[in-house]
């Protein structure tokens, strides 16, 4: 499938494009600054869960070619959650630290988001084969298991942000639930031999 990877890469330019292109037309609503910032944030938010589905998708049904793709969707999910974080620093808070730091501590949404985008810096400095030959593959797989981590407090970052209806960040974090548990009977399945034996 050699077109799946330009395929999927192609796709993921359309959401950023859209936002320009309506941010041009000066057609972002009341706030642009502010619909440009849930934006980035929720396409984030929409690669972290498909990257987390690509071993489900697997497990589930046999399909290989989702893994071919998972590390480029962790690595869009951290495009658009630094374009998120960039409109949130630079356009909304005028690089004022001060009042970004202030926001970090007291308001527990945007202490998520950030917690979310600071696990995700080390999931992607190390998501190429020669950060995983210098790691080790058990150090690796042990410091990737953050991958689990960023999306639930994303999941919540959304929920926090959200004040009146929660149902669509409550859908992420069924889908995303569901994905754990898929996770978790595999890793049980493929265990349970260790397990009966130290019983």
């Amino acid at each position: 499938m050699p077109w799946l990877k330009p395929a999927v890469l192609t796709g993921s330019l359309v959401p950023i494009a859209a936002i320009l292109e309506r941010a041009w037309r000066d057609d972002l609503g009341p706030d642009p600054i502010a619909q440009a910032l849930n934006q980035l944030g929720l396409i984030a938010l929409v690669f972290l869960v498909a990257a987390l589905g690509c071993t489900p998708l697997k497990t589930m049904f046999g399909w290989t070619w989702p893994m071919r793709i998972r590390r480029m969707l962790g690595l869009l999910a951290f495009f658009y959650a630094l374009l998120h974080v960039i409109t949130y620093t630079v356009l909304d808070q005028g690089l004022d630290w001060n009042a970004i730091v202030d926001d970090v501590v007291k308001r527990k949404f945007i202490f998520l988001g950030f917690s979310t985008f600071v696990l995700l810096i080390p999931l992607a400095a190390t998501s190429t084969n020669s950060a995983l030959r210098r790691l080790g593959y058990v150090r690796w797989k042990q410091l990737h298991r953050l991958a689990y981590l960023a999306p639930a407090l994303a999941v919540l970052h959304f929920t926090l942000r959200v004040k009146r209806d929660e149902r669509e960040p409550l859908t992420y974090g069924l889908v995303l639930g569901a994905l754990l548990t898929v996770r978790l009977v595999e890793y049980m399945r493929a265990h349970k031999p260790l397990l009966t034996r130290e019983i």
